[in-house]
């Protein structure tokens, strides 16, 4: 499962959690869209969590873990950009992974008030581990896929994605979205 792929799952995930009900009022197939992608979300999200028990991570920290290994020195607000969850979601998710000795910080030379964040010895171990999950999952959830449908479904995913993020940047900088005002799906 590509990294695009697995941040938009998680991020629809959030997403159809809270906001179901409004979605109704949107139109049914397209909320029938997103709760099949909260679905396949959910699924994934419970498999990793079952997996990767025995590695003690839990609850979606593995994709902080990776992230930070395909993103070494990276700052805890960018974490939380490039993942698309708030600063204190991210913030939890970071300490237990230190806490865990999977990630260290780092102080920045040139920003004092910035951490960079690093995978350890024990990170670097296991975050092959879940890249090589993350693959097979992407396999197994597009077996019977054609080379072009799965180049139509990446570009499909990748347009939806483009337009949840604008709305999410929006909301992250105090907007309200105008779906009371809005007549349903176009």
């Amino acid at each position: 499962m590509s990294s695009k792929f697995q941040c938009l799952l998680i991020f629809l995930l959030h997403l159809q959690q809270k906001y179901v009900k409004l979605l109704k009022k949107v139109g049914e197939r397209m909320a029938e869209i997103l709760r099949d992608i909260g679905k396949i979300a959910r699924a994934l999200d419970s498999i990793a969590n079952i997996e990767f028990k025995e590695y003690a991570l839990t609850r979606g920290q593995y994709i902080y873990l990776v992230r930070i290994y395909e993103n070494p020195g990276i700052i805890q607000e960018k974490l939380a950009e490039l993942i698309q969850v708030d600063r204190t979601t991210a913030a939890r998710a970071v300490k237990k992974l230190e806490k865990n000795g999977f990630i260290e910080k780092r102080a920045d030379p040139q920003n004092k008030k910035n951490k960079k964040l690093f995978v350890t010895k024990k990170g670097k171990a296991v975050a092959p581990i879940i890249l090589k999950e993350n693959a097979y999952s992407n396999s197994t959830a597009l077996k019977g896929f054609s080379v072009e449908e799965a180049r139509l479904l990446d570009e499909y995913l990748g347009r939806v994605q483009e337009n949840v993020e604008k709305e999410w940047t929006k909301v992250k900088k105090g907007e309200r979205r105008q779906y009371l005002e809005s007549e349903g799906p176009v």
